[in-house]
């Protein structure tokens, strides 16, 4: 029974590793009660000794029904007996949980379907332990299914597990282990306390409780042996990792198969998905530089890395781009931006890009669009149908590039007056899943009214109904961008950050003919020293729509200024035009649509969740932090916090040895303290000693220096057959042979003499000898004894001896008492 209940501890105390992962406690109360059902299934088992392949049957018929009670108790009988309707009803609940898990991130709400899900998890852990410790006696092979269990948040979560949880689930299973050996050495015997670090194993017939008879098994050393293998286990994976420096992510962008494009992973290059990092950048409360450029105009920008074509539903992917051998930036201009034509306006800008030099494996340049010629060292190839230029074998980490773009500068009534074709791009910007959901096709009529002139005009009121008219809110914390999570955001929340906010007005624009796609790069940052800095605040989405003649233009839906994303800016030519009352204003290029979208400083904003969720959302890159430690300061920092921790027996050993000097110049006392030590009670008594307390320092200190220098003292020698061994053994001059001589002499009055005499210090005397001892051992041998001297570490390690001598008293009155009972 004991191993069924340290059975059931150790699964739970495991299952309290999964905290980070929901709101609210309703999955622990329904984890415990389930742990619990499945130890009375257990203790049923036990008591009715069933074979081992029927207590996991029982175990798992306990847990049918609790979860029937939990979560199905109208549909079943009495609200106890599953019935049919109740297990269809937790089908459903268990459909709509893995539902739940796949749409949200952690920590996830505690809906009734995610907590079942946990609930049946947990049960199904908990009975695959007490299968294995108490039915098939392998408590070390149920750390398995307990491993399993804690590699759920470890997967999941890019922060480690919490030191107190992972104390708390290391000590489940090290019960777990303790008990499994008791019941191990019970077959043997029954365990008796003979007396401070012994225990004896005696027959069970007549054995005396005060001593163990010849012969009989002595397990103090395998009892003693296994919790100071626990306890010392956890103790160093919960210290050594807090003394070792902390490492940054080495990458900052991930890169695999992304999205459900028509892309994949080819022998050109390979398909990132830029959104899974975009959220963790934004929530970053401190700002990490990424890059700074300089122009020849000293305007911000919008740096582009990606362009995502595709919608399949659930996300915007990416096609595998193309680079020819002709597409090379260092073979001359880049191909001609689709769209763009000669009745087009256009801008001359020169960018110099520095890129920071610790950003690794990203192998697309970021860039202001579109670009026209590219200098930069390396095999960089453009794709032709979306201008992103990216390599096969070279990194961006510490480039320096100049670019040349030719940027379209449209007017309002250029763009009103643009034919429209739609077979003037290629259809994947128009493509949309037929799973679309009808209330999102039904709402561009409803934000456009009867109409609008151009695509243009509905490009524009789009954009406003998203910064103004529609009630949106810039918020972090949203979940996913399926079809639900769309249909969410557009219905119903309305709240999100830029990812939600760009690839809501693609598949608006694509539902009314325009053609989109969306950008995933940098905002234009702020101006520092001259140069533009670009930060990981700086992260951002936004839409791409195709007019023929003008090309690829950025909207910009995300709200902007302080209660958006600071650094955003609304083009000027997706602005409403204003109306004519009174003087007419017009918005200079670059201009916010109003005060609330000026934008901020990225290193002065701070985003609203940002500061509790830094640890759980960081980056998958390693950039250099503003005002951040060194790694060298930290590798330091950790190494000097392991030097202290390692002279603390060194330190506790000057102590001891300080005090005891102090005693040696004091005059003597009527009554004193005990002496130091095992060794120096053992030879001198407590109760001669105690008028001596000199003479019970110095001898406590010859003993701890004879133990520390490995000439530890037999315990049958007296002082003066100890005295007369090492003059002996060790030549000693006639100086150090003396106050040897003298020190042992003195401690044979003390202890026997009816009348000691007058007793003299021995401070001298106790010098002398400690350096004759230290002469007679090598140079390694002191320096241990100075920095690791062993009589310390002796009494660190009876301290824990006792510490766990406690515990087993406590085991023996249990057991005392329930003999006595028994014979009662």
């Amino acid at each position: 029974m004991r191993l069924t209940i340290a059975s059931g501890v150790a699964a739970f105390t495991a299952a309290v590793l999964l905290y980070p992962l929901f709101e609210g406690g309703t999955w622990f109360w329904s984890s415990l009660g389930v742990v619990l059902a499945v130890v009375g299934a257990g203790l049923v088992s036990s008591r009715l000794s069933l074979p081992a392949w029927a207590a996991p049957l029982l175990a798992l018929a306990a847990v049918w029904i609790y979860l029937t009670m939990s979560f199905a108790a109208e549909e079943a009988w009495g609200l106890l007996v599953p019935t049919k309707a109740s297990v269809l009803e937790l089908g459903r609940l268990l459909g709509v949980g893995w539902a739940d898990i796949q749409r949200f991130a952690a920590p996830v709400p505690a809906t009734e379907g995610i907590v079942l899900l946990t609930t049946g998890g947990v049960a199904l852990i908990a009975v695959t332990v007490d299968l294995f410790a108490a039915r098939l006696r392998r408590a070390a092979l149920a750390g398995l299914p307990l491993l399993a269990l804690a590699t759920v948040p470890a997967t999941i979560l890019p922060d480690p597990i919490s030191w107190p949880a992972f104390i708390v689930a290391a000590l489940g299973f090290v019960g777990l282990l303790i008990a499994d050996g008791h019941e191990r050495v019970g077959h043997w015997g029954r365990a008796v306390l003979v007396r401070r670090t012994r225990m004896a194993v005696t027959p069970s017939s007549g054995a005396s409780r005060s001593s163990a008879p010849r012969g009989t098994a002595d397990t103090s050393g395998l009892r003693l042996s296994g919790k100071r293998i626990g306890f010392a286990a956890i103790a160093l994976a919960v210290l050594l990792p807090a003394l070792l420096p902390s490492m940054e992510p080495v990458s900052f962008f991930q890169f695999g198969v992304g999205g459900s494009g028509t892309g994949g992973r080819g022998s050109s290059i390979s398909i990132p998905n830029p959104i899974a990092n975009l959220k963790g950048q934004l929530e970053l409360p401190e700002r990490r530089v990424v890059l700074t450029y300089a122009n020849n105009d000293n305007q911000p920008r919008y740096l582009r890395i990606y362009a995502l074509d595709t919608f399949d539903g659930q996300q915007f992917g990416m096609t595998k781009p193309r680079g020819l051998a002709e597409d090379r930036t260092d073979n001359g201009p880049l191909p001609v931006p689709p769209g763009l034509t000669e009745r087009t306006k256009v801008t001359n800008v020169v960018t110099d890009v520095q890129i920071s030099d610790e950003i690794e494996e990203l192998k697309f340049l970021p860039l202001p669009y579109p670009p026209r010629e590219i200098q930069v060292d390396g095999d960089w190839r453009a794709d032709a149908d979306t201008l992103m230029v990216f390599s096969i074998g070279d990194e961006a980490a510490g480039l320096d590039y100049q670019v040349a773009t030719t940027e379209p500068a449209p007017t309002r009534e250029l763009l009103e007056s643009l034919p429209y074709d739609r077979d003037a791009v290629d259809p994947r910007f128009l493509r949309l899943p037929g799973n679309l959901p009808p209330e999102i096709r039904r709402l561009p009529r409803q934000i456009l009214g009867d109409g609008v002139s151009s695509p243009y005009e509905a490009a524009v009121k789009l954009q406003k109904w998203f910064t103004q008219d529609g009630g949106f809110t810039y918020n972090l914390r949203t979940q996913g961008h399926s079809n639900s999570a769309l249909a969410d955001f557009l219905l119903h929340t309305r709240a999100g950050y830029c990812e939600q906010f760009a690839a809501s007005m693609a598949v608006l624009a694509r539902l009314v003919g325009i053609p989109s796609r969306v950008a995933i790069g940098y905002t234009g940052g702020t101006a520092v020293g001259g140069r533009w800095q670009v930060g990981t605040n700086d992260s951002h989405s936004w839409p791409e729509l195709y007019f023929d003649g003008v090309g690829w233009l950025p909207f910009e839906p995300t709200p902007a200024g302080a209660l958006g994303q600071g650094s955003a800016r609304v083009p000027a030519y997706s602005v409403p035009a204003p109306e004519t009352t009174g003087r007419a204003t017009t918005p200079t290029p670059g201009s916010s649509s109003s005060a609330a979208d000026e934008p901020i400083d990225p290193g002065a904003r701070q985003n609203p969740r940002a500061v509790d969720r830094e640890s759980r959302l960081l980056p998958t890159g390693s950039l250099p932090q503003e005002e951040s430690t060194p790694l060298i300061a930290k590798v330091g920092v950790g190494l000097g916090a392991l030097l202290l921790l390692l002279l603390v027996p060194a330190a506790m050993r000057l102590v001891t040895r300080n005090r005891r000097v102090r005693a040696l110049g004091g005059r003597p006392a009527a009554a004193a303290g005990p002496p130091d030590g095992p060794a120096a009670r053992a030879a001198a008594g407590e109760g001669r000693a105690d008028r001596h307390p000199s003479v019970a320092a110095v001898w406590a200190e010859l003993d701890d220096v004879l133990y520390d220098y490995g000439l530890a003292r037999q315990s049958s020698e007296t002082p003066r057959a100890l005295a007369r061994r090492l003059v002996q053994q060790y030549e000693f001059d006639a100086e150090a042979a003396a106050a040897l001589s003298a020190i042992a002499a003195t401690v044979e009055r003390v202890l026997f003499a009816r009348d000691p005499g007058r007793v003299g210090p021995l401070r001298k005397e106790l010098r002398t000898v400690r350096q004759a001892l230290a002469a007679t051992v090598s140079r390694g041998r002191r320096i241990r004894a100075v920095l690791m001297p062993p009589s310390t570490l002796r009494r660190l390690r009876g301290l824990g001896e006792r510490l766990l001598d406690g515990f087993d008293l406590l085991e023996t009155i249990r057991l005392r008492r329930t003999a006595a009972q028994k014979g009662s």
